[in-house]
């Protein structure tokens, strides 16, 4: 197994075996042992130490009277994700804000982390999209039984009872589409675009590639935000009153 990130080569070389242990807890074996740490997976530990970091200084510098830069930044991504789950999800979009805030700042630090030399974007391998959309599929799933299983579950009958034999093998195979469908579309242009951005850099070292690094800019923040207004439309389809 080759790595591209030094962080991945580090990780196997002093953290091997803490890797395996944890792989055989669930009587899983690496296909390398020597090599069990992917790039996809120290670069996810890294955006999540990243995050804590900054809510810990974030923490540390919160003012009313004088905000920096990062609560300026934070509260605008507060505001944009609080409004916008309010839209979509009505009146209880507030209850869902913390687990779409955290998903948005998790993917765009994901999505972006590919910018600086030497690091990947874990986004672009797709268990990581996958597991994201996992945790998405979990969620509204649980949300709509939790505030009412028998309406939740009602509405995979369909409209009326003779049409529930068609309309219960629809509705489990459009459920199921979802989690594909929010992991092939993040996991499509994150590759993609890191791809073309490195033919570019291996091209070029001027123009060009700051036009496809702000393009990749770009992708990035849309696709964490398209990521998690799905997950909206689907909490909200999980939690509205009538469907």
């Amino acid at each position: 197994m080759t790595h591209e990130t030094w962080l991945a080569q580090f990780f196997n070389s002093h953290f091997a075996g803490v890797a395996n242990t944890i792989l055989g807890l669930f009587h899983m074996t690496a296909s390398n042992p020597n090599e069990p740490w992917a790039d996809h997976m120290v670069m996810q530990l890294l955006v999540a130490v990243l995050m804590i970091l900054l809510l810990v200084i974030l923490k540390s510098r919160l003012s009313i009277t004088k905000p920096g830069t990062l609560q300026h930044l934070f509260e605008l991504i507060h505001g944009f994700i609080g409004d916008t789950s309010h839209e979509q999800v009505g009146h209880d979009g507030p209850k869902h804000v913390l687990l779409f805030e955290t998903m948005f700042i998790f993917l765009l630090l994901a999505n972006l982390i590919g910018l600086i030399p030497g690091f990947m974007s874990p986004t672009q391998a797709i268990y990581v999209p996958l597991g994201c959309a996992l945790v998405t599929f979990g969620y509204y799933n649980y949300v709509g039984l939790k505030k009412d299983a028998g309406h939740y579950l009602k509405h995979f009958l369909g409209p009326i009872p003779a049409l529930a034999p068609l309309m219960i093998p629809i509705e489990i195979i459009s459920h199921i589409a979802r989690p594909l469908s929010l992991t092939i579309r993040l996991f499509a242009n994150m590759y993609a675009g890191e791809q073309v951005t490195l033919v570019f850099l291996s091209l070029t070292y001027l123009v060009a590639p700051v036009i496809f690094m702000g393009l990749h800019v770009f992708v990035s923040v849309l696709q964490a935000y398209i990521f998690v207004l799905m997950t909206m439309i689907y909490v909200a389809g999980a939690v509205a009153e009538e469907h």
